[in-house]
């Protein structure tokens, strides 16, 4: 089992930038691909991007393409979201979350993964 505690949210003007961390407990994090999430209010929580055991492959969603980085240390037990140019639909509590399923494959849905951190609120002015 892993827990994830994410911090760096906060209050941004539009474009400017922020960089989330996840910091996972337990000694097995480079066993697990990794995922960030958000959730606006009103409506559900939607995939943001996901990295993969070694940080060899990463995957984001179309609206945050070009704009934000996924990365993980695997020493350090942390994966971060790196977000730049950010708009007020960026506004969201962001989540982290952890895939323990084996295989290549990066996932988007939210039932694939396994542990989630508490979130980390995201707000941008415009």
């Amino acid at each position: 089992q892993v827990q994830l505690v994410e911090s760096g949210g906060g209050l941004v003007q539009t474009g400017g930038s922020l960089r989330l961390s996840c910091a996972a407990s337990g000694r097995t994090f480079s066993s697990y691909a990794m995922g960030w999430f958000r959730q606006a209010p009103g409506k559900e929580r939607e995939f943001v991007a996901a990295i993969s055991r070694n940080g060899g492959s990463t995957y984001y969603a179309d609206p945050v393409k070009g704009r934000f980085t996924i990365s993980r240390d695997n020493a350090l037990n942390t994966v971060y979201l790196q977000m730049d140019s950010l708009k007020p639909e960026d506004t969201a509590v962001y989540y982290c979350a952890a895939d323990r399923t084996l295989g290549p494959k990066l996932r988007v849905g939210i039932s694939f993964y396994d542990y989630w951190g508490q979130g980390t609120q995201v707000a941008v002015s415009s």
